[in-house]
């Protein structure tokens, strides 16, 4: 049997938000599976669906950009060690100048990117003159381009942390709701088509297991797994969400209330999936005083 470390313990726990004894127990039967643990928590209880909470947040900002004319927008996630440092002017300044690099000159990956020329000096080159200066390592992490159907929406949140673009036929103020309700309920999909077969099938098997083990008979049990996968994408999927202003609407039925249509959209959370190193603070200080010896 695989030892279960404490680590693995608190990791699950960060996913599924339950108890450390239910985790451990959970892998202990998985033989230290992380992911058939928690497919198993949650067949057996109240495991949270979306891991979103083992996500643990780096430092930086979402650099953004868009055209005058709305129809080209982008986001660029520039990665810092310390949020004091994704304050600084010159950092801000960076991440911005690489967002209307992206949407001007339409890179296609972030090497191509640091070949790029900004103001007479290469990419990679301004990086590293602002980490010398700073003092600091920071990485471009991850970009977007938009080209709009319609035209691109731009909605930047929590002190640049949240970055959204939309792509919307309709009103204005309709496509900034949109983008407000993204950065709030971060759907991964557009609509309940989009969704992978394999995730769809997932979530099916779940549901089959926490029927069964309802006991119920297995009409009952079979109508139990349908409505719970069609709420499963609802909840990921943008149309299928309860709209943010109006829960008692969908945001695909307030679209078509406004006579608004969603093309595209496409969102940055600054260190989303980004371990941090948790350094023991106690064992620094004891490790400086024994180098002052």
């Amino acid at each position: 049997m695989a030892e279960i470390s404490a680590s693995l313990v608190k990791e699950l726990r960060e996913r599924t938000g339950l108890p450390m004894m239910e985790c451990k127990k959970a892998l202990t039967e998985t033989n230290g599976d992380i992911d058939k643990a928690e497919e198993l928590l949650r067949i057996k209880g109240s495991a949270k669906a979306s891991k979103a909470a083992a996500r643990v947040a780096a430092e930086g900002i979402v650099g953004a950009w868009l055209s005058g004319d709305g129809k080209v927008g982008a986001l660029v996630e520039l990665n810092s060690e310390t949020d004091f440092v994704a304050k600084n002017e010159d950092f801000v300044a960076f991440a911005k100048s690489l967002a209307e690099l992206v949407a001007t000159r339409n890179p296609k990956s972030v090497e191509e990117l640091n070949s790029l020329d900004l103001m007479g000096t290469k990419v990679e080159a301004k990086r590293q003159a602002l980490i010398q200066k700073i003092g600091e390592n920071m990485t471009i992490r991850r970009f977007k381009r938009m080209q709009a159907k319609g035209k691109v929406v731009l909605y930047v949140h929590a002190g640049s942390k949240i970055g959204v673009l939309v792509d919307c036929e309709g009103p204005e103020d309709v496509g900034k709701d949109v983008a407000m309700h993204i950065a709030f309920a971060k759907p991964t999909h557009l609509t309940k088509a989009e969704v992978p077969a394999d995730v769809v099938q997932r979530e099916r098997d779940i549901q089959l297991a926490r029927a069964k083990e309802s006991g119920k008979p297995p009409e009952i049990a079979a109508k139990m797994v349908e409505g719970a996968v069609n709420k499963f994408l609802g909840e990921i999927t943008l149309l299928g969400q309860p709209f943010i202003k109006d829960d008692k609407q969908s945001v695909e039925k307030m679209l078509a209330a406004k006579k608004s249509k969603v093309n595209a959209y496409a969102f940055f959370v600054v260190g989303e999936g980004i371990e941090k190193k948790s350094a023991d603070f106690a064992a620094e200080v004891m490790a400086q005083a024994g180098k002052a010896h």
